[in-house]
C-alpha cells in the first residue's frame, strides 16, 4: 500500500477542493471493502463466473526453440471475460461503487479495453455507464466502440487537445466533479489521486497471485517477468506478490513510438525526456514541453501512448526494482507476427511491446529458467491498426467494398428497426 497515498516522492492528492470529499470517500470504501468477507466473496464468485478466472499460464513451446535460451510462459490475460486484464479493475471498482450507493458509472478509455471492460461490469451489476474516449482513438478502435454500445454504454467522444487517452480523463475528471454525489469514476489504470493507484493494484494483483501459484505448482524457476506500460494496471498487478522480493526480474515495455525524439514515443522511464511533474492529480514522471505542459506522443498502440505512468511504477523505476526497455513499433509488430505464427496466439500491440522484450532477453536467460509475459490482451481489437500494415491491399479493397455496400443501402432496414440502433447513433 502507499505511504497516505504517496510511493516516495511521487502520488499523492493534487486536486481541486471540490474533489476531496469524494475522494476521502472512495478511499474509506475501498479500505473497508478490503477486509469485508463478503465483499470480497462477491468479487471472488465474479472473478470466477463472470470473468472467467484463474487464466492460464501457457507454455509457448515453440516460442521457446525458435528463440534459444529461457522457456517462454505466457500468462493469458487476454482470455478473460472482454479480451483484456482490464476486467479485474473495472468489475472490482464498479461493484464498490454499488456498495457505496452509486447510481452511475463513468470511464475513461484509450484502446478501448478498460471502456468495454467497465460497460460489461456495468451490464452485468444493472448500472448505466458512459465511457470518455479520444476522438482519434474512436477512429482507431471501431471493434472497441462497437461492443461497449452493444453492452449499452454511451460512448462520448472528446475532441479537445490530441483527443487520446490524456483528454478523455480530462474529461471525465471535470465531469465526476460534477456530478460526485451520484456517480464513481472507474479509472483504468494504476494512477490519478489516491486512492486509485492503489485501488486499481489491488483489483489486478489478482494476475501476479495466479503467476505466483501457477510458478510454484509447475516448480518453475522464474528469472523475469515482462509486461507492457502505459499507466500501469496491467504491470503493476503482474508484479504486485514480488516487489518486495529481490527475484525475479520485472521489466516494464514502454512505447518507443518511431524513434527517439520528441513527440516521437511515449517514454517515460527508460530515457531521459521526461520530468517530474503535476498532472491529473497525482505527481509522476511525464513528457512535458519547454512549457511545462504535456507533450504529444506517439504510439501504434493506443493504450500506450500516455504521457505518464503510475506513481508507484515511477517509484519503483526510480529504485532499480523495475527496468525498463522502450520497444519500437517496429519490434512490437515483429512480436506480434511471432507470436502469432509460432503460437497461434495474437497479442493486443500493448502486449506486443512485452512480447519483444522477451524476445531480446531470452537467449540472455538459461534454458532452465523461464520467461513469464503478461499477454495483457488479445489483437482482435487492433485489426484498424495492424490490417494496414501488413495487409494493405486487401484492408483498402475490403473498407471500398464496405462503403459500397452501406452506400446500397444494404441491411439499413434493420438499423430503421431498431430504436437502440437510432439512440447510440446520437451518442456520437
Amino acid at each position: 500500500m502507499s505511504d497516505n497515498g504517496f510511493f516516495g516522492s511521487f502520488g499523492g492528492k493534487y486536486v481541486a477542493e471540490v474533489l476531496r470529499r469524494p475522494l476521502d470517500e472512495l478511499e474509506d470504501a475501498f479500505n473497508r471493502a478490503t477486509i469485508d468477507a463478503a465483499f470480497l466473496e462477491e468479487l471472488r464468485l465474479l472473478q470466477r463466473d463472470f470473468i472467467g478466472r484463474p487464466t492460464p499460464l501457457y507454455f509457448a513451446e515453440n516460442a521457446t526453440k525458435a528463440l534459444g535460451g529461457a522457456q517462454i510462459f505466457i500468462k493469458m490475460e487476454g482470455l478473460a471475460h472482454t479480451g483484456a486484464h482490464k476486467i479485474n479493475n473495472a468489475l472490482g471498482q464498479a461493484l464498490l461503487a454499488k456498495t457505496m450507493g452509486k447510481t452511475r458509472i463513468i470511464a475513461e478509455t484509450g484502446a478501448g479495453q478498460h471502456g468495454l471492460a467497465t460497460a460489461a461490469a456495468c451490464a452485468k451489476l444493472g448500472m448505466p455507464c458512459e465511457v470518455f474516449m479520444g476522438e482519434v482513438d474512436i477512429r482507431r478502435q471501431q471493434p472497441n466502440v462497437a461492443a461497449m454500445e452493444m453492452y449499452g454504454a454511451k460512448v462520448i467522444a472528446v475532441k479537445s487537445g490530441s483527443k487520446t487517452l490524456k483528454d478523455a480523463i480530462n474529461e471525465a475528471m471535470r465531469d465526476w466533479a460534477a456530478q460526485f454525489d451520484t456517480t464513481h469514476y472507474v479509472i483504468g489504470s494504476a494512477l490519478g489521486p489516491a486512492p486509485f493507484p492503489d485501488m486499481v493494484r489491488f483489483f489486478q494483483s489478482v494476475i501476479g497471485k495466479e503467476v505466483q501459484e501457477q510458478s510454484k505448482e509447475r516448480k518453475l524457476d522464474v528469472a523475469a517477468l515482462c509486461a507492457c506500460v502505459g499507466g500501469g494496471s496491467n504491470a503493476i498487478g503482474f508484479f504486485s506478490p514480488f516487489i518486495e522480493k529481490k527475484e525475479p526480474r520485472l521489466i516494464g515495455a514502454e512505447a518507443g513510438g518511431i524513434g527517439p525524439g520528441p513527440n516521437e514515443n511515449a517514454v517515460r522511464m527508460s530515457g531521459s525526456a521526461a520530468k517530474d511533474g503535476i498532472v491529473h492529480g497525482y505527481k509522476s514522471r511525464f513528457l512535458l514541453d519547454e512549457d511545462g505542459q504535456v507533450a504529444e506522443t506517439r504510439s501504434i498502440s493506443a493504450g500506450l501512448d500516455y504521457p505518464g505512468i503510475g506513481p508507484q511504477l515511477a517509484s519503483l523505476g526510480l529504485s532499480g526494482r523495475i527496468e525498463f526497455r522502450a520497444i519500437t513499433d517496429e519490434k512490437a509488430l515483429e512480436a506480434l507476427q511471432f507470436f502469432a505464427r509460432q503460437e497461434g496466439i495474437l497479442f493486443a500491440m500493448e502486449s506486443a511491446h512485452a512480447g519483444a522484450v522477451a524476445m531480446q532477453m531470452a537467449k540472455e536467460i538459461p534454458a532452465n529458467k523461464a520467461i513469464i509475459i503478461n499477454m495483457s490482451g488479445r489483437g482482435d481489437k487492433d485489426i484498424f491498426i495492424t490490417s494496414p500494415v501488413f495487409r494493405p491491399v486487401e484492408w483498402e479493397l475490403f473498407l471500398q467494398s464496405e462503403l459500397d455496400r452501406l452506400h446500397q443501402g444494404v441491411d439499413i432496414h434493420y438499423a430503421k428497426a431498431l430504436p437502440s440502433a437510432q439512440k447510440n447513433e446520437g451518442n456520437r
